[in-house]
């Protein structure tokens, strides 16, 4: 009998009402907002009135450095959110909303897998409560303001070949990633050269997932920068006077979405950034009210330890002022075998006989990532617990070649089965995160305010990626000397590279040495409240593949939905 697919498991869930998912939570009424019969946002409000309630122990979820197999990071958070029911704890999850751009591509959406699911998976995956529509219509407003200004007459001397703000859209579209606009007669605007973004690659979306308030919102959009005037001075959405109607567009989205697991563990889906040029973590609001709700909060961190984790203890935790009592970091046989450089994998195609092969030294030898993503865990001060995500063509020899190397590196380590098993196959996870969250945690941040934007740049890339040094062009530097002057020195940095290395080359598998990184241009995320540099090529708008799962979307006779994964 074949393993039934994602959507026929979602659609056989038994879901209990949502009022009795906020029970469990201990959410007073008056702070939600049904939306539909399954779905409710969460006033801010409860921000303030939950904050003399102990605090959950909080856990972050990340993994290695992923590759084109996926490493089940959203499946394991799910399940762990659904295992500690079966040691006798009540938690929390809280993931970001799935952009469609994925969920028609390649990758599929986003509310995990198998038996460890966030459900209705369709409404997850398809809309929610238009949230990332409502980013795509504030960012997109900022660039037709831009535009107009500049038809009208350009009273703040924008510097047309300058604008560092382009559109955004939630599909993957290559077609769009360099366009001409204002083309035709005067009446339509002024020529200039420009471009798309997927939406969650916008500043909007980054700083919905950073704000702490309505008001900081507010705040946050009128510091952003779209460009820079002919004497080389940026110019923000405050002073082309579009903050406000952006803000406004922003006012429902800022408010966290709350689900369940099909075990009806509370989930809190809230904003989606761009793992690569933001921070790829869910929302500090949403973090601030589920840690007051429960015995745990389990929140995930995109990409592996270098990318997500860093930013989640380094830019999410100094915004959100919350310090993390464990950290998770998701392992799979295959990626580690992977990782041994000894395999060609190619997303969409099977997978290499010799790869599912027992082969216990081959996870040995693709084991460098897992021990440096352990010890990028150990820097911060955090306690790491390594969830073995297993496969049913998985061996128990290379399980246990997991289990030794963690505990070669001090950390605790489980075997999962929570996609065949659900909660029960997570719960030695469970416990595993119990133990380690009751560890007396030296939470620290990598490098200080004060500390230069180079210094900062320099400290990430030798400390977390293992370089032996930092390479700046001349135009970085000069960037980087134009934000110290403009005031941005103070904000933390949010490297941009490859996500299928530790290092900048997404060739080098492992965890490389001896490599320098190289920082071609620094860009400013003022509003959004951090300054990214950029190494490497950056796809910021994706395209389709030959046979994306847009194929395979479609209605059934009765109008039901199919294909979706």
């Amino acid at each position: 009998m074949s393993f039934p697919s994602d959507l026929e498991i979602a659609r056989n869930a038994s879901l209990k009402p949502l009022d009795d998912i906020a029970s469990q939570m201990n959410l007073p009424a008056h702070l939600l907002e049904p939306y539909g019969r399954d779905l409710m946002k969460i006033d801010l409000a409860a921000i303030d009135e939950l904050s003399d309630r102990p605090k959950a122990k909080y856990v972050v979820v990340s993994a290695i450095t992923p590759t084109p197999l996926g490493e089940g990071k959203t499946t394991t958070t799910v399940g762990l959110g659904q295992g500690f029911k079966h040691i006798g704890k009540n938690a929390t999850v809280a993931i970001r909303q799935p952009s469609m751009g994925p969920t028609f591509g390649i990758k599929g959406g986003a509310a995990g897998g198998g038996y460890s699911q966030v459900v209705p998976m369709e409404l997850l995956n398809l809309h929610l409560t238009g949230d990332m529509h409502a980013v795509t219509a504030a960012h997109n407003l900022l660039a037709a303001v831009i535009d107009n200004h500049i038809y009208q007459g350009n009273e703040l001397n924008l510097d047309l070949n300058n604008i560092t703000w382009r559109r955004v859209l939630d599909v993957n579209d290559r077609a769009l990633r360099n366009i001409v606009v204002g083309l035709g007669g005067k009446g339509d605007g002024v020529p200039r050269q420009t471009g798309f973004d997927i939406t969650a690659a916008s500043e909007v979306m980054a700083a919905l997932a950073l704000t702490t308030s309505l008001e900081d919102l507010r705040e946050r959009m009128g510091r952003i920068v779209v460009g820079y005037n002919e004497d080389g001075e940026p110019v923000t959405a405050e002073q082309l006077h579009a903050a406000g109607s952006m803000a406004v567009l922003l006012r429902e989205a800022v408010k966290p979405n709350l689900l369940q697991t099909l075990e009806n563990t509370p989930v809190l889906v809230h904003a989606g950034p761009f793992g690569n040029i933001a921070t790829g973590n869910s929302s500090v609001v949403a973090d601030r009210i589920g840690v007051r709700c429960g015995d745990y909060l389990i929140t995930e961190a995109g990409f592996g330890a270098d990318m997500g984790a860093e930013r989640f203890f380094n830019i999410k935790c100094r915004t959100s002022g919350l310090r993390p009592d464990a950290a998770v970091v998701v392992a799979t046989v295959r990626a580690l075998k992977a990782h041994s450089g000894k395999y060609k994998i190619v997303a969409g195609k099977p997978l290499p006989p010799e790869l599912l092969a027992e082969n216990p030294d081959d996870v040995f030898e693709g084991a460098a990532n897992l021990r440096k993503q352990i010890e990028n865990i150990r820097i911060h001060g955090v306690s790491p617990v390594v969830a073995i995500n297993a496969f049913p063509d998985d061996h128990p020899s290379e399980h246990e070649a997991i289990h030794q190397i963690a505990k070669e590196m001090g950390a605790r380590s489980a075997v999962c089965t929570n996609f065949a098993e659900g909660g029960k196959g997570a719960a030695e996870l469970a416990q595993a995160v119990a133990e380690a969250a009751e560890e007396p945690t030296d939470f620290r941040l990598l490098y200080p305010d004060e500390a230069s934007l180079q210094e900062k740049i320099e400290t990430v890339a030798t400390k977390v990626y293992g370089a032996d040094d930092v390479h700046f062009s001349l135009h970085a530097l000069q960037q980087l000397d134009t934000y110290e002057k403009a005031g941005f020195g103070n904000l933390p940095v949010c490297i941009a590279k490859t996500h299928l290395s530790i290092s900048s080359d997404p060739k080098l598998k492992g965890a490389p040495t001896g490599w320098t990184l190289p920082v071609r241009e620094v860009r400013a995320s003022v509003g959004a409240g951090f300054v990214y540099p950029i190494c490497g090529d950056m796809r910021t708008m994706p395209g389709l593949g030959t046979n994306p799962a847009a194929f395979r979307v479609d209605l059934d006779d009765d109008g039901a939905i199919t294909g979706l994964s």
